[in-house]
C-alpha cells in the first residue's frame, strides 16, 4: 500500500500524539517526534503516557502496520517529510501570556533540518502573529535550502473524545497565504469529510482563542445564574433546559458546577487578555470570566459549610478528580481546588476517580484518602 503523504508530527504530548495517531490512520506515514527519551521508549513499546480512550489501540495498530513511528531525532524525523506539525506545549507564563519556547525550538530544528520542501503546520494554541515569528525563524536558518511554507491549523480536541473530535470535526480551520498550501491541506483532509474553513493566518490564531473564551464565557455565566437561583428559589436544572432548547444558546457547556479548569480554558483565556493589554486594549468581559471561575469553588465549600453547620471534622467524599471526565488530567482541575480549600477548612476527604487516582495522588500526596471505588 502507498502511503498517502509522509507527515512529522513534533510533540508527542496530548495533541501531538492524537494527531499522529489519527493522521497514520487514515493511511499516511507518520513519525511522531520528541526529546523526551523515556516517553519515547514507553510509545515504541506500546505504552501511552495518559488515558484517552482509544488513542492506545490507534497507536498499536498503526504501529503495527508501520505507518506511526516514533523518534527522538529531528533530524532523522523530518528527512523526506511533506508536512510538519509543530504540537509542542505552550504553557501559561506568570504573567498569564503564552510560553513559546518549545515552538521556536521546533521551528529552528526543522530550520537547521529540512531535507525537502514542506509545509509546516502550526498545531500549537499560539497567540496571533506566532506564525510570522516561525516564519521569520525559518528564514533565519535558510531552511538548508527547502521552502518551508507556513500553515495555522489550530486544533479542537476535547479530552476524553479527542479520537472522535478528529474523525468526525465541527469543522477545519486552516490559514494560509498560499493557495497551493491551502491544497494540500485540503487534500489532506478530504478523508474526513467536513466543512473547511479557510482566513488568513491571524485570523486561524484568533479563532482557536476566541472559541475556548467564549466556552468559558458559557461555563461562566451559566455558574452565576446557578449562584442567583440558590437566592430566589429556582433550579438551575431546569433553567438549562428551557434556556438552552434556543438553538442560539443550545446546552453545549452550559451546565453548573465547579467551573472550568484543564490545559486550555484558564490558560487560554489568561493569554488573550494578555495579548490584548500588551496592545493597549483592556478587556472586560473575559476577566469577570476568570474571577467567576476562580470564586467558584469558594462559593461552593461556603454552601457546604451553611449545609453542615462546619466543615472542621467532618468526612467528605469527592467523586471526580480530574478537570473532566474520561480522562487523567488533573491540571487546573476545579476537584482538587475545591479538597485544597476542604483541607484548609479541617476536613477530612476521601475521593475516587475512575482513571484519574494516580495523577491525583502525585499532586495531593497523603492528605487524602484516594480509594479504588465509589463505594468506598
Amino acid at each position: 500500500m502507498r502511503h498517502k503523504q509522509q507527515i512529522t508530527v513534533i510533540g508527542a504530548g496530548y495533541v501531538g500524539l492524537v494527531t499522529a495517531a489519527c493522521l497514520a490512520e487514515i493511511g499516511n506515514r507518520v513519525i511522531c517526534v520528541d526529546a523526551d527519551a523515556e516517553r519515547v521508549a514507553l510509545l515504541a513499546h506500546g505504552e501511552v503516557p495518559f488515558f484517552e480512550p482509544g488513542l492506545r489501540e490507534l497507536i498499536a495498530r498503526n504501529t503495527k502496520l508501520e505507518r506511526l513511528h516514533f523518534l527522538t531525532s529531528t533530524t532523522q524525523a523530518l528527512d523526506g517529510a511533506d508536512f510538519v506539525f509543530i504540537a509542542v506545549g505552550t504553557p501559561m507564563n506568570s504573567d498569564g501570556s503564552c510560553d513559546l519556547s518549545a515552538v521556536k525550538l521546533a521551528a529552528r530544528q526543522i530550520g537547521e533540518s529540512l531535507s525537502t520542501d514542506a509545509i509546516v503546520v502550526l498545531k500549537s494554541t499560539v497567540p496571533v502573529g506566532t506564525a510570522d515569528a516561525v516564519s521569520a525563524i525559518l528564514r533565519e536558518c535558510g531552511a538548508r535550502g527547502r521552502r518551508a511554507t507556513i500553515v495555522s491549523n489550530p486544533e479542537f480536541l476535547r479530552e476524553g473524545s479527542a479520537i472522535a473530535d478528529f474523525r468526525s470535526p465541527d469543522r477545519i480551520i486552516i490559514g494560509a497565504h498560499d493557495p497551493a498550501a491551502v491544497a494540500r491541506m485540503r487534500a489532506l483532509y478530504a478523508p474526513l469529510r467536513t466543512q473547511i474553513v479557510v482566513t488568513d493566518i491571524r485570523t486561524s490564531e484568533m479563532i482557536k482563542y476566541a472559541s475556548n473564551a467564549f466556552l468559558a464565557t458559557k461555563i461562566s455565566f451559566i455558574n452565576e445564574i446557578a449562584d442567583l437561583c440558590e437566592r430566589v428559589g429556582a433550579d438551575v436544572t431546569g433553567v438549562i433546559r428551557g434556556a438552552g432548547a434556543d438553538r442560539r444558546i443550545g446546552t453545549a457547556s452550559f451546565n453548573a458546577g465547579l467551573g472550568f479548569g484543564g490545559s486550555c480554558f484558564p490558560k487560554d483565556v489568561s493569554a488573550l487578555i494578555e495579548s490584548a493589554q500588551s496592545r493597549g486594549l483592556s478587556l472586560r468581559l473575559l476577566p469577570a470570566v476568570l474571577e467567576i471561575n476562580r470564586n467558584r469553588i469558594e462559593g461552593v465549600v461556603n454552601t457546604l459549610r451553611r449545609a453542615l453547620g462546619g466543615i472542621g471534622g467532618r468526612r467528605v467524599a469527592v467523586l471526580g478528580l480530574a478537570f473532566k471526565p474520561k480522562t487523567d488530567d488533573v491540571r487546573e482541575s476545579p476537584a482538587l481546588a475545591l479538597i485544597a480549600q476542604l483541607l484548609e477548612r479541617g476536613a477530612i476527604v476521601s475521593a475516587h476517580d475512575p482513571v484519574a487516582v494516580k495523577a491525583a495522588g502525585s499532586v495531593l500526596g497523603e492528605r487524602v484518602r484516594l480509594c479504588t471505588d465509589a463505594y468506598a
